[in-house]
């Protein structure tokens, strides 16, 4: 046993295997349960609609793995997926052993070049999707977005990021320069090699379209503290482009270099309030509301105000 899945929809295991040229595999076996039980969520948010949200997750990790990931290289390595079937109530992926493969290392924080390996992972991934249509998996990645979160959005405080909900999310949901995203890209989806020098990913129930920028910024709170995001934002910030940007060469990709950074850059903030929009409605006592959030917000909502 590696870990259950969230509201005691499964479990991910490792299976020994005999008679194979591989010794282990990792089994991510979904069971659909028969009716949503509000008491087995951590935050108490079951209902039908969170219900239909994770089937539709599943649903479209294994539609990621079976179909999507092979595309990615070395730069935005994943795990291989051998086999992935369903039946009603059942999801089965069988996936490489990424600890076997070398990616054995796990963090809840990271320094600032493990921050770095996971942006470039990042800027590896959004290049390779670059512009791509997300058929077959999330229209809009990543598992805040408004349109699968009217509960939250309601169990907010009035105020102005509440007022301002739909017009952060639809700027951030037109931009410009489409890839797919990872959607829940926190530093306990990532596994590095013992050295410190690569690193994969895991965990695509939230993969779809949507600005790259949105995984840097969710990213960036998930491992870094306050007074971390404070300091280093803009130095991650350009080194995360400038990996973007040698990753789109070195794959041939032509895009409106200048055009997109600008774009991204100025959506880091709405992307960093469009998150701390949906914990001010789920967790409003989650530790990353705090005055950097605050303050990104605040600067969204002016801008949005000024126009």
């Amino acid at each position: 046993m590696i870990q259950t899945l969230w509201s005691g929809y499964g479990e991910i295991v490792r299976l020994g295997l005999t008679g194979s040229d591989l010794n282990s595999v990792i089994l991510k076996y979904i069971v659909l349960p028969d009716e949503v039980d509000q008491s087995n969520h951590p935050r108490g948010w079951n209902t039908a609609l969170s219900h239909a949200r994770k089937v539709s997750s599943y649903d479209v990790e294994m539609h990621w793995y079976r179909d999507w990931s092979a595309r990615c290289g070395e730069g935005c390595r994943v795990a291989h997926c051998y086999a992935a079937t369903a039946d009603a109530d059942e999801r089965l992926i069988v996936l490489e052993d990424l600890d076997a493969a070398g990616f054995a290392v796990r963090y809840s924080d990271l320094e600032l070049d493990g921050v770095k390996l996971c942006l470039k992972w990042l800027a590896h991934f959004h290049a390779t999707f670059m512009g791509v249509k997300p058929d077959g998996l999330w229209q809009t990645g990543s598992y805040w977005h408004l349109a699968t979160r009217p509960d939250e959005l309601a169990a907010m405080a009035e105020g102005g990021l509440k007022q301002a909900a739909a017009a952060i999310d639809r700027r951030l949901n037109i931009c410009t320069f489409q890839t797919l995203i990872h959607g829940d890209a926190k530093v306990a989806n990532f596994c590095f090699s013992a050295d410190g020098q690569a690193v994969a990913a895991v965990d695509f129930q939230y993969v779809g379209g949507g600005c790259g920028i949105k995984d840097v910024a969710y990213f960036l709170g998930s491992c870094l503290s306050e007074k971390q995001c404070e300091h280093w934002q803009e130095t991650l910030l350009d080194y995360y482009f400038d990996a973007l940007k040698r990753a789109l060469d070195e794959q041939g990709k032509l895009i409106e270099w200048e055009l997109l950074k600008a774009e991204w850059s100025a959506l880091f903030a709405f992307a960093w309030a469009d998150f701390y929009r949906f914990l001010m409605g789920w967790m409003p006592t989650h530790h990353k509301i705090n005055p950097y959030s605050q303050r990104l917000a605040a600067e969204v909502i002016a801008k949005l105000n000024a126009e």
